[in-house]
C-alpha cells in the first residue's frame, strides 16, 4: 500500500524544464557514468554484455526530511545507441532525513521487458517484481552464466548523508530534452 502511494506520489512531482540538461549532455553523462559503472564492477560488464538494452541515470538526487523526492534524468541504450531519454522520480515518507545522489543503471536481459519500459506510459520500477537490485555484496555473488531475471539494477557513485538507496516508488517516465 505504501509502495503504491509513493508511485502515485512520484508521478505528481514536477521536474522543472528550466532544469532539464540538453539531449547531449544527458548522454555523455549517462555513458561516463556507465564506463566508470564497468570499470568497478565487472560483473556490471558481464551484465552489461549480455543486456537488451541498458538505462542509466548518471545523478539521482535524494532528499527530504519525513517525506523525500528523488529525479533524474538519463538515456535508454539499445545496440549503444540512445533509444531514448527518461526521467526516474520517486516520493517515500518515514523516519528519514538529508541529501544524497547516487546513478542508476537498469539492465534489460528480455526484449518485453524492454519494450515495457521503453514504452510511452509510465514504467512504475518499484513495484515491479522481475526487477533485481544487487548492491556490491550481492554482485560479487552473482553468477553471470545463470542470469534468469528480466532487470538488473545497479546503484553507483553514492554520496551525501541519507542512508540507503531504493527503487520502491520509482517511476521512469520519458522526456523530450532540447537538442
Amino acid at each position: 500500500m505504501m509502495t503504491l502511494s509513493a508511485a502515485a506520489l512520484a508521478s505528481m512531482l514536477p521536474v522543472p524544464a528550466m532544469a532539464r540538461e540538453p539531449a547531449a549532455e544527458i548522454e555523455a553523462k549517462s555513458r561516463a557514468a556507465l564506463a566508470e559503472l564497468y570499470a568497478g564492477n565487472p560483473k556490471a560488464a558481464a551484465i552489461g554484455e549480455r543486456a537488451k538494452g541498458v538505462m542509466v541515470f548518471p545523478n539521482i538526487i535524494k532528499g527530504g526530511f519525513v517525506i523525500a523526492g528523488s529525479s533524474g534524468d538519463g538515456v535508454l541504450l539499445v545496440d549503444d545507441k540512445v533509444s531514448k531519454y527518461f526521467n526516474i522520480s520517486s516520493a517515500s515518507v518515514g523516519l528519514q532525513a538529508g541529501g544524497q545522489s547516487y546513478g542508476y543503471a537498469l539492465f534489460f536481459m528480455t526484449d518485453e521487458k524492454l519494450a515495457e519500459a521503453s514504452s510511452d506510459a509510465n514504467w512504475d520500477v518499484g513495484s515491479d517484481p522481475n526487477v533485481v537490485v544487487l548492491d556490491k555484496g550481492a554482485a560479487a555473488e552473482l553468477d553471470t552464466t545463470s542470469l534468469d531475471k528480466a532487470v538488473y539494477a545497479f546503484a553507483f557513485s553514492q554520496k551525501g548523508l541519507m542512508a540507503g538507496i531504493s527503487l520502491k516508488g520509482s517511476r521512469t517516465k520519458e522526456i523530450h530534452p532540447s537538442k
